[in-house]
């Protein structure tokens, strides 16, 4: 009898934290939704002046429509994307009334290398972005091949003399090919949580079917022949 009330008890107390963790996240789930919601209208809303003074953290996403004239010189970050393969993200100065900034103008194949800069002033609609790309793995870029590994704001604004602020191409005003731009996007945040949420929940279905294995073995280990 105690070995069946203590199969009991392991079965549901195992069975209810299992089914709690599932639970929560579903809440995370909702949660990130709500997150993922909020920055894709702020993404989608209407540009504005660059604002004259900016924070990484509330303005992050925020689009802004910028003027001014792009610098010969850029840095090429290497990325890939699906179905082309390997390429580089375009990084080019703008020298604008409010300062000299940086533009993510957009992805080239590797083997583009007629990348041409527009001598007359152009416009730029995107968004304000600090990326957060690099860890303790990411390569040092090597500056003489002129390939980065990673958008490091700070280190790609000392590289191009310009202020730490980078805006993310949306549409331009001039014929950028063959660079196509890579708009800011939610694609990039993590919402593993439904898939997480159906892990606990699996478990806690075999938690539940084993316990009642676990159960009937011992009533019939109990039977007499």
């Amino acid at each position: 009898m105690r070995r069946t009330i203590f199969l009991i008890v392991i079965g549901l107390g195992g069975a209810a934290i299992l089914l709690s963790l599932g639970v929560w996240q579903i809440q995370r789930l909702a949660w990130k939704e709500g997150v993922i919601a909020d920055i894709e209208a702020r993404i989608a809303a209407d540009p504005v002046a660059l604002p004259k003074t900016l924070d990484p953290e509330q303005d992050s996403y925020l689009p802004v429509r910028v003027e001014g004239t792009l610098g010969d010189r850029y840095l090429r970050v290497l990325v890939s994307q699906k179905q082309i393969g390997a390429g580089y993200r375009i990084i080019s100065p703008l020298e604008t009334d409010a300062g000299r900034i940086m533009v993510d103008r957009g992805f080239v194949p590797t083997d583009r290398s007629d990348i041409t800069t527009p001598d007359e002033p152009v416009g730029i609609s995107g968004n304000l972005q600090w990326p957060q790309e690099t860890d303790s793995f990411t390569p040092e870029p090597d500056l003489s091949g002129n390939i980065w590994f990673a958008r490091d704001v700070a280190a790609m604004a000392a590289a191009l003399d310009t202020l730490p602020v980078l805006v993310v191409a949306r549409q331009s005003t001039f014929d950028d090919a063959p660079v196509t731009p890579l708009p800011v996007d939610t694609s990039a945040i993590p919402n593993d949580h439904l898939q997480y949420a159906i892990t606990w929940f699996s478990l806690a279905a075999i938690w539940v079917a084993m316990s009642l294995a676990f159960l009937l073995r011992a009533r019939r280990a109990k039977t007499p022949d």
